[in-house]
């Protein structure tokens, strides 16, 4: 019995200190506010969940699509174009996650520094604003000019296949 009481406690305590101290090691990160995983999907163009409105609403993202071509039986001129709107996604998203990782860099470095004024702040977290508004804009526009790409039996099938119906099978 004791030595359940004992783990109780020592579970209590951990839960206790993680609530108290969310961010500890957060002070090391080269940018306190974005995670490395965080950095590098703002780099690599990665959705992150940003489209989530509009792939659960079925209008597919051309990444899955293309990954999918074949069970959704692409036409050749479906194929290109769905490249071709993927490309220009990932280059758009790419740019502004570089973009996004700059300002949050100097933001960061400006308040380790010392140096930060109030319109400096001001200035940088309205950009940082703007920007993931852009990138959004472009993940979830991304999804609406794919849904055009596809016939209404293609975006069953893509729903499907992703697990959004109730018969994933």
């Amino acid at each position: 019995m004791q030595v359940y009481l004992g783990v109780i406690i020592f579970c209590c305590s951990l839960l206790a200190t993680a609530e108290t101290q969310p961010y500890a090691g957060h002070q090391n990160r080269p940018i306190k506010a974005l995670s490395p995983q965080q950095v590098q999907d703002y780099l690599q163009g990665k959705g992150m969940g940003l489209a989530k409105p509009a792939e659960l609403s079925g209008y597919p993202g051309p990444a899955h699509v293309l990954d999918l071509s074949e069970k959704l039986e692409l036409s050749d001129e479906q194929l290109q174009q769905t490249q071709r709107l993927y490309e220009q996604m990932l280059r758009d998203a790419k740019r502004l996650g570089e973009e996004i990782v700059t300002l949050e860099k100097q933001l960061d470095y400006l308040f380790v520094s010392g140096a930060i004024e109030e319109t400096q702040l001001s200035d940088i977290v309205h950009k940082i604003g703007k920007l993931q508004t852009q990138l959004r804009l472009v993940h979830l526009a991304a999804h609406l000019k794919q849904k055009a790409l596809l016939t209404p039996h293609q975006v069953h099938t893509y729903n499907r296949l992703r697990g959004y119906t109730s018969h994933n099978h």
